[in-house]
């Protein structure tokens, strides 16, 4: 059993098989040789990346698993966290969502590479113009450092199949945070139905947020390219 392995085991009892070790290590190598040349992650030395992409995104598999079965989306991919790590683990077919195409393309390179492309694929577009190609069609999405909760709560909604779930990864978002999404869950037809707490081997503290799809929404979505960032839902009064 390798450190990642034992890691995952002895702090989030997840086991991690030795063909998933290395499709994840060498996931975690070619981000990083391509993030040289291209801003794929701030994060840029193995034993840091190692912690915060690999560790962090396995740390969402449980709730992961607990989602229905069916199609899987990462949205603000990124370089490919935690979307690559939980197609990986789970097999589920994937989708990497990102808005910048070059990033999209390089992450492809990446999946071609390491003989993942039979159940993942990339999406160079906007989360928006997604819920419109495929409103409903997934059964679980992953968001990480991507956006406010209340934004992420608006634009996953529209994605997600009845009793799909939202794995919303957080550093230490404040109160007002949190009660912004709460605020507004019923409105988008999300319910809050688990939180953890928890901290990484290097001693980073984190939080994940569950949701789960319960009802359609109230109001009409997806809003306009944007306006979830820029105008915020607020509460119907």
């Amino acid at each position: 059993m390798g450190n990642l392995a034992t890691t995952m085991h002895e702090h989030y009892d997840i086991e991690i098989s030795e063909s998933q070790e290395q499709l994840l290590l060498a996931d975690l190598d070619a981000i990083l040789k391509v993030n040289k040349t291209m801003n794929l992650t701030r994060i840029d030395t193995y034993e840091s990346a190692l912690i915060l992409h690999i560790e962090d995104s396995l740390a969402g598999l449980p709730f992961i698993n607990d989602a229905p079965q069916g199609r899987y989306a990462d949205i603000g991919t990124g370089g490919g966290f935690p979307g690559v790590p939980v197609a990986i683990m789970t097999n589920r077919d994937t989708l990497l969502v990102d808005s910048v195409q070059k990033k999209v393309k390089a992450l492809m390179g990446v999946v071609d590479g390491l003989g993942l492309n039979a159940n993942i694929e990339g999406y160079p577009g906007r989360v928006e113009d997604l819920a419109k190609d495929m409103p409903g069609k997934f059964a679980v999405v992953t968001a990480r450092a991507v956006s406010s909760l209340a934004s992420l709560l608006e634009l996953v909604s529209p994605l997600l199949k009845k009793h799909g779930r939202f794995v919303c990864y957080k550093g230490q978002p404040t109160e007002e945070e949190i009660k912004a999404g709460l605020d507004i869950q019923n409105l988008v037809g999300m319910k809050l139905v688990e939180k953890k707490e928890y901290q990484l081997s290097d001693g980073s503290r984190r939080t994940i947020l569950v949701f789960e799809k319960v009802s359609n929404p109230k109001i009409k979505l997806p809003r306009r390219i944007g306006l979830a960032q820029k105008e915020p839902l607020k509460p119907r009064r």
